[in-house]
This record gives C-alpha cells, sequence and structure tokens, in this order.
C-alpha cells in the first residue's frame, strides 16, 4: 500500500500502571493500524488511554490495582491548528524536536477518589486546555459513543469543507463581508454612546445655565458684598443706638447737655471777636469753621442710615436669603461666584445644538449597506451549501449500500438564523436508521452498530473536510456479516490514505487490511494478570493471528488467513 504523505498525528504512547498494564512503550506509523485479541485482553485500553489523555473522565478502574500513581503521555506531530492553539495558550514545541508535541496526564489515588494534573511540553495545564486541543489530535468513535458527530460546528465544517472551488470562494467573502459589517456596527455603537455621553452632558450644563441665569448673577464679588450687609443688618439696633447717639452729641442733647454744635458755635464766636484784634488768627477761624461743617454734615448723614434701618424691615431676611442661594450654587457645582459668573458666560455663548446628525446618519448608511452586502454573500453560500448538501447526501447513500444500510436515511437540514460570520443558517445533519421512523437530529439519535457504520462512511465521504487527525474506531464492525465487514474494511483503507486510523477488530477481513497490526494479550503471573501488546511483524504471526479470529479448523483458517493477506491491496 502506497501511503499518503500526510505525517501520522500519534507517534508514541507510554503507560505505566493503567489497568491491567504495568508498563508500556508503544511507537506508530502512518497508515491503518488494528488490534486484535480474545475478550477481555484489554484492546480498548489503548483507546481508554488516549481518552483520558486528553481530557476525557477518568474511571476509577483505570489506575492500576494496588498503586497510588499512574501515567499516560503521547507524543503527536503538530500541525497548523495545533500550533496556532498552542501559541494562543503560550505553549511552545519541545525543545529538542519542535515538530512533537508531548501530552502527558498523570492520574493520582486519594483516598476513594482518583485525581489528575495534565502537561503539554511540560508546561501544566487545565482539564479544559486538553479538550481544546483533543479534536485537533484524535477523533474517537465507539459503539454508543460518538464524540463530534453531533455537534453542529463540526457538521458546518464537514459540509463546507466538502464544497467546491466557489464554495470555498463564498465562505471567504461571507468572512469578510461580516468582518466589514462588524467594523461598521461598532463605529455606529460608538458614536451612539458618544452622542448619548455627549447630550446627557448637554442636558446637564443646560441645567446648569438655567440656574445660573434664574440666580441673576452679575457682580463676581456679590457674596462677600451680601456679607458684610449682612454684618450690617443683623447689628441695625445697635448701629441705630449709636447713629442716634452721636446725632445727639451734635446737635440734639438732652436737656442737661450742651450739643457739640453750640460748643462750636461759641468757640467760633470767641475766635471771631480774637480775629478783629489779631487777623492772622484768621486762618484759624475758616478751619474752624470748616469742621464745624464737617461735624454738622456728620450728623446729618447719621439721621439718614437711622432712618434707612427703620425703612427695611425685611432686608435681612432678603439678604439672606439671597446668600443662601448663591452658597447653594457654589455647593453643587464645586465652584466659586466668580467662577460661576465666568461659567454662565461661556454657556450662553456655547453652541445650542448639537452637531452630529450629519455624521451619524452617514454612519448608519454604511452599516446597512455593509449589513446587505453580508446578507447577500450569505445568500451565496446558501446555495453553495445546499448544492453541496445535494452532492453529500447521494455519495453517503452510494457509500452506505454495500454497509448493509440501504435502509437508513440521512438529510442536511439548513436552518435559517441572522447572517453572521459563518453564514445565515445553521447546519444540522438529520438521520433515520429504518423505514418508518422519522428522521432526527444525528446528535439525537441513540448510537448503536449502524450508528458506527454510519459514521465510518460519513467519514469516507468527507476525508478531503477533515483535519488530518488520529482516528480511532472501537469494535464498530461488531456483529457484522462478511461482506458488510469487507466493505468496513475497504472505507478504513480508504481513510487511512489521509488520516491515522486505529481498529480494534475481531473480523479478520478488517485485520488482513491493516498496515500494522498489534496483538494484545492477557498472562497470570505471580498472582496479577498483565496485558502485553505485541507487534506483529512478520507474514507468520499475523496469519496466526488472523486464523484466531477466524476460528473454526485450523488448516482451513490458516489458509483463509493466508488468502486475504496474499490477495490485500
Amino acid at each position: 500500500m502506497e501511503l499518503s504523505a500526510v505525517a501520522p498525528v500519534l507517534l508514541a504512547l507510554k503507560l505505566d500502571n493503567i489497568a491491567l498494564i504495568d508498563a508500556l512503550d508503544l511507537e506508530f506509523s502512518p497508515g491503518l493500524t488494528v488490534l486484535t485479541g480474545e475478550t477481555g485482553a484489554g484492546k480498548s485500553l489503548l483507546l481508554d488511554s488516549l481518552d483520558v489523555l486528553l481530557g476525557g473522565e477518568v474511571p476509577r478502574s483505570l489506575l492500576r490495582h494496588g498503586q497510588d500513581q499512574a501515567r499516560i503521555e503521547g507524543y503527536f506531530t503538530v500541525h497548523e491548528a495545533v500550533s496556532l492553539l498552542l501559541a494562543q495558550r503560550g505553549l511552545g514545541a519541545t525543545g529538542h524536536r519542535r515538530s512533537e508535541l508531548v501530552v502527558t496526564r498523570r492520574l493520582y489515588r486519594r483516598g476513594g477518589r482518583i485525581s489528575s494534573r495534565g502537561r503539554i511540553n511540560g508546561v501544566g495545564v487545565n482539564r479544559r486546555t486538553l479538550l481544546e486541543l483533543r479534536p485537533l489530535l484524535i477523533e474517537l468513535t465507539v459503539q454508543g459513543q460518538t464524540r463530534t458527530l453531533g455537534r453542529q460546528v463540526q457538521q458546518r465544517r464537514w459540509l463546507d469543507g466538502f464544497g467546491d472551488l466557489s464554495h470555498q470562494q463564498a465562505l471567504n467573502r461571507v468572512a469578510a463581508a461580516h468582518e466589514a459589517w462588524v467594523r461598521h456596527r461598532s463605529d455606529l455603537d460608538r458614536l451612539r454612546a458618544e452622542r448619548k455621553d455627549l447630550e446627557q452632558r448637554w442636558q446637564e450644563r443646560t441645567r446648569m445655565l438655567a440656574d445660573l441665569q434664574e440666580a441673576a448673577l452679575v457682580d463676581p464679588r456679590e457674596l462677600a458684598t451680601l456679607k458684610r450687609n449682612q454684618d450690617r443688618l443683623a447689628h441695625a439696633l445697635r448701629l441705630k443706638q449709636g447713629s442716634w447717639f452721636v446725632v445727639q452729641t451734635i446737635q440734639e442733647p438732652l436737656p442737661d447737655q450742651v450739643a457739640a454744635l453750640d460748643l462750636l458755635g461759641r468757640a467760633e464766636g470767641e475766635l471771631q471777636a480774637l480775629v478783629t484784634v489779631d487777623p492772622t488768627l484768621q486762618p484759624l477761624l475758616q478751619r474752624l469753621q470748616h469742621a464745624q461743617g464737617e461735624v454738622e454734615g456728620v450728623a446729618i448723614a447719621l439721621q439718614d442710615y437711622g432712618q434707612e434701618l427703620d425703612s427695611h424691615p425685611q432686608a435681612l431676611s432678603d439678604l439672606q436669603e439671597r446668600i443662601a442661594q448663591l452658597q447653594r450654587l457654589e455647593r453643587r457645582y464645586g465652584q466659586s461666584l466668580a467662577e460661576l459668573v465666568d461659567r454662565r458666560n461661556e454657556l450662553e455663548t456655547a453652541a445650542t445644538e448639537l452637531d452630529r446628525d450629519v455624521r451619524q446618519q452617514r454612519v448608519e448608511q454604511e452599516e446597512r449597506a455593509a449589513h446587505h452586502q453580508l446578507c447577500q454573500a450569505c445568500g451565496e453560500l446558501r446555495e453553495c451549501r445546499r448544492r453541496a448538501a445535494d452532492r453529500l447526501v447521494a455519495d453517503l447513500m452510494e457509500v452506505l449500500r454495500p454497509m448493509g444500510l440501504e435502509q437508513m436515511r440521512f438529510a442536511v437540514d439548513l436552518r435559517p438564523q441572522p447572517p453572521g460570520e459563518h453564514g445565515s443558517e445553521q447546519v444540522c445533519f438529520l438521520f433515520s436508521a429504518n423505514p418508518g421512523e422519522a428522521m432526527a437530529p444525528l446528535g439525537d439519535v441513540a448510537s448503536g452498530g449502524e450508528m458506527s457504520r454510519f459514521l465510518l462512511s460519513l467519514k469516507a465521504c468527507l476525508i478531503r473536510a477533515d483535519l488530518p487527525v488520529t482516528l480511532l474506531f472501537d469494535e464498530i464492525d461488531s456483529g457484522v456479516s462478511g461482506r458488510v465487514s469487507a466493505a468496513m474494511a475497504q472505507l478504513l483503507h480508504r481513510l487511512a490514505h489521509r488520516h491515522q486510523v486505529f481498529c480494534v477488530t475481531h473480523q479478520p477481513l478488517v485485520a488482513a487490511r491493516a498496515d500494522h497490526h498489534f496483538r494484545v494479550t492477557r498472562h497470570m503471573g505471580e498472582g496479577r494478570t498483565r496485558t502485553r501488546v505485541t507487534a506483529l511483524t512478520t507474514v507468520a504471526d499475523r496469519e496466526d493471528e488472523l486464523a484466531q479470529l477466524a476460528g473454526g479448523d485450523r488448516t482451513e483458517a490458516r489458509r483463509y488467513a493466508a488468502g486475504l493477506l496474499r490477495n490485500r491491496p
């Protein structure tokens, strides 16, 4: 057989203290590898170990009885998808062989429970990371268990991989159109958020301007002036008494007192008499007359002052209310009165309307145009998927006939959904095993022998769409006829041209088509049961194992086995 140039994904597997296995170190190669042996020998342990290695649940029975620790270690090749995931998780390749990936999972028994720790290239990782890596490395199929078949994301990827060049171009156009639409949508969302923020700030500014205009702010020193007036009015009685005392002292003395103006008048008369004697005293007389006028002016002013205090009984209350108003504005906006006056002037001269309507309308038009282009691209992709679905159904039904599944029905349902980066429909595989049964989503259908054969047939049809992962099949040929067994062997052989394929089988027809053959046996010794795995590298060893699988007369079985190996393609 001429093998594909695609490198095997699984290079080696090492097991320590796994169930019936003390220690095991196996190396693998490209092509189809089969594992055969008696029931209960431990054939499925290898596949179970790979399942656990890449994030599967850990059965309590997997850790060897009497041991507290176990180890599963796998060596894999690194292809582009694996390298991308490792880079995203900060996990590099091993230093000595950058093309290899080393995955380790250690198991620990603590009391009645089993715990585990995973490592990738020597770096500790959690189970979630192992599960992310898993679909890039292996695909496990057993009767009653299909890991990824029911996932619509996987079904969509398979269908798209089955498409022709125009299908791939439609996928690229959808991805580009979605990226453009998302970019315009983000611009629109950002602009709307900015506008909302501006409107909120504008409302705050409008309220502030209304408050400041209502307060009729004019003089930035008004508050200081008001506080001085407040002090004056607060002591009105004292000021009235004092001012009237001065007035009385100057011009209206009590009956037993002499007014200051009277005394000044007497002094003026006396000084005038002296001037007639000595004219040089004339300047002093003038100064005294001037002082007399100033004193009289003071008395008149104080009279007016006292009358003003009497004529505004509400002045203090009004003044205190104004002070409180101005202080509230200072506290509310965290600015002094002088700053508030400046802010009022600024707001009055600012624009009164938002200037973003034109820009928003332009971005909305661009967003609608981008969404229209996305819808158009999705429509083209939908037609491509319909054509690919028709071809896939036709090809699959052709493959299913020799598998003994002539009555099985299969369809691809394209269910509408909002346009996105993967198109405007969900891809759902529908399946019915028997006539008269309604078709149901593949992931909801009970698994069994038919499902395993169906999956093998589907993978043979989708071989171009799959990543070159390792395919693991556990006894999917159980209970089938010789004719069906031969058809399954042919499909497995076909898959092995692109994928590394492992198959646990009891069928000599399947085992004969393998490129590599391992025999799994169980041995007793020292009171313990142990599983051994032996590579069958000679024709004689393989003939012997195939004869064991065929059963019946030993001579006839050996002749039958030799014919199978001689006639294999």
